[in-house]
């Protein structure tokens, strides 16, 4: 399955769960007049919140907005959902990879309504507390490519349907085409569109190489927020031939930017297959209690009435069952219907699901991370004899030459102003010391072809046990002492085992040396990537946490899937 047919399983049979409390919490809604206040705080995505706020006003003015005789009464405020995951994240003292670390208390609403589950799925994989209910679509927004109508009508549009294939081959094989993104860190229509653009590139060798170009072409044209984008787009026909031409966005922002009556307006090109679409989750928050779970269930019955779904039309938005209400118009070149995202059954394969989507969503981000956010980082790699195990799942290949694959594809991602180093480890590899320092940390503008000489030098030693910690504490220093500012300074280390070296360290021994070469003005971040199921999970956790690094474990059980789980460990390096 895709990339993007991950998510639309994840997003549309896992997240929407109707919770049983807050149902029954609406149960407790009785008609009446009523005394006091429960106050409901809303926030919503910025496009959708006047809707919520004018569906709720109409409801609490009726005697059903009450719960056991108290009045309900809602707030809405709107709010760009990364900002809201921001805090969100904050509050489950956890960030989301590309969002700034919130200052001071975070500020967390009863109900939070983004505009797509990928928030729920970005928080919930950092922070497992976070497991809010409800969580059914209100509202949708198909993902789009927008571009100026003439561009797009060059292309074939409206009358052509493109596919994810051909906007990958304009976007690899020439330079017709100036593209762009709102930054999918920040932009679920961006990393849905990134999605989409991933699964139809491929998985192989030459997949990533074409979704590397792809991405970079993207990189060179991002901007943190949708109005910036806009922007860039031409206003003049002598400006269609260098301005933006391509973009991922949603629907309603093409129909919301051509209601200015702009002098080229946009095309919304609905590519095959058809992404996942934003579907503004009604998310109930964890933390809330019985009496706001049931005014929120109340509230969510008042976002199924007309009211709103008109409102969502004049919005430029279509109801989750991906209908437009009275007044809604949908871009020239739209398909007849619009899939609904529909609402799931919590069952254990839509969990399996979810954790699959999030997965593909952190892959993903990770590549996008190595591409936009250079840094400086040691690769350590582990040549004991037990590296020399074949990998029944990757075609009889050994651990070291899964690693050497997954270490080559990485390198593509990074561009030249990485700055990059490798060393082996062993035990007994420089006399009595553990490691080999290979090629020292140089920026890959000079040094990415010493690098790729090494990986393809690889080679096991036949007797050499794992000499993993006192290779760590010399990796940890050599990278704290050349520590440059504005980068993530990281040790990045491949093991298949545990430690094996009697005259070394001791673990004691380590976790005491670490802590005292940790230096808050000089943080490096430690990233264990274990290989195979000899590897000792806590061992390495206890490592990462004496370093500073308290998210710097990842380990892949099967060999075979080193590749993803190292694109996991980049999107993640947060903290140090």
């Amino acid at each position: 399955m895709s990339l993007t047919g991950i998510v639309v399983s994840a997003a549309t049979a896992a997240l929407v769960v109707i919770g049983a409390g807050s149902w029954l919490g609406y149960q407790r809604l009785s008609a009446g007049d009523c005394s006091g206040q429960v106050r409901l705080a809303v926030t919503a995505a910025t496009e959708i919140a006047g809707a919520v706020q004018a569906a709720a006003d109409q409801w609490t003015k009726g005697e059903d907005a009450q719960v056991d005789g108290v009045c309900v009464k809602v707030a809405v405020t709107a709010a760009d959902p990364a900002d809201a995951a921001a805090q969100i994240a904050a509050k489950h003292r956890v960030t989301l990879s590309g969002l700034k670390a919130v200052s001071g208390k975070p500020v967390v609403p009863d109900v939070w309504l983004p505009d797509s589950s990928t928030w729920l799925l970005r928080v919930g994989g950092e922070a497992p507390g976070f497991v809010p209910t409800d969580n059914a679509p209100v509202a949708e927004s198909p993902v789009v490519l927008a571009m100026p109508a003439p561009v797009a009508q060059q292309l074939g549009w409206p009358d052509k349907q493109l596919k994810w294939q051909d906007l990958l081959a304009q976007l690899t094989a020439g330079k017709a085409l100036l593209p762009g993104i709102v930054d999918p860190t920040r932009d679920a229509a961006g990393l849905t569109g990134l999605l989409a653009l991933g699964g139809a590139a491929g998985s192989d060798l030459a997949g990533t190489q074409r979704k590397v170009l792809a991405l970079r072409k993207l990189a060179a044209n991002t901007s943190s927020i949708r109005e910036d984008l806009l922007e860039k787009f031409p206003r003049a026909p002598s400006e269609v031939t260098t301005g933006l031409s391509a973009a991922p966005l949603s629907e309603e922002d093409v129909l919301t930017f051509n209601a200015g009556k702009p002098p080229i307006p946009l095309a919304a090109l609905y590519l095959d297959p058809a992404p996942t679409a934003l579907n503004y989750p009604f998310a109930v928050m964890p933390e809330v209690d019985a009496q706001k779970a049931a005014a929120a269930a109340g509230l969510h019955e008042a976002l199924r009435g007309p009211v709103f779904r008109n409102a969502l039309a004049a919005a430029g938005l279509r109801g989750p069952d991906g209908k437009g209400g009275t007044g809604f118009t949908a871009p020239a070149g739209a398909p007849a219907e619009v899939a609904p995202v529909l609402a799931g059954d919590g069952s254990q394969g839509a969990a399996a699901s979810a954790q699959a989507a999030s997965t593909a969503i952190t892959q993903l981000l990770g590549s996008w991370a190595a591409i936009t956010q250079p840094g400086r980082v040691l690769a350590v790699f582990d040549i004991s004899g037990s590296m020399l195990t074949k990998v029944p799942t990757a075609g009889g290949l050994t651990r070291a030459e899964v690693t050497k694959r997954a270490a080559a594809q990485g390198l593509q991602l990074f561009d030249d102003r990485w700055a990059v180093g490798t060393w082996f480890f062993s035990t007994e590899l420089v006399g009595s010391q553990a490691w080999q320092p290979k090629v020292p940390i140089s920026p890959l503008s000079s040094a990415r072809t010493k690098l790729n000489d090494a990986l393809n030098d690889m080679k096991p030693k036949k007797t050499g046990d794992t000499g993993l910690y006192d290779t760590a504490l010399a990796a940890y220093k050599t990278v704290q002492s050349g520590w440059q500012p504005s980068r993530v300074n990281s040790v990045i280390l491949f093991t298949d085992g545990v430690n094996e070296n009697d005259p070394g360290l001791t673990q004691d021994e380590l976790v005491a040396a670490l802590k005292k070469q940790r230096d808050p003005k000089r943080p490096v971040r430690m990233v264990f990537i274990g290989i195979g199921p000899e590897v000792d999970r806590n061992e390495l956790k206890v490592i990462a946490e004496a370093s500073g690094s308290s998210s710097g474990v990842f380990v892949a059980e099967d060999p075979a899937k080193i590749n993803e789980i190292f694109l996991q460990a980049i999107a993640t390096r947060t903290g140090a």
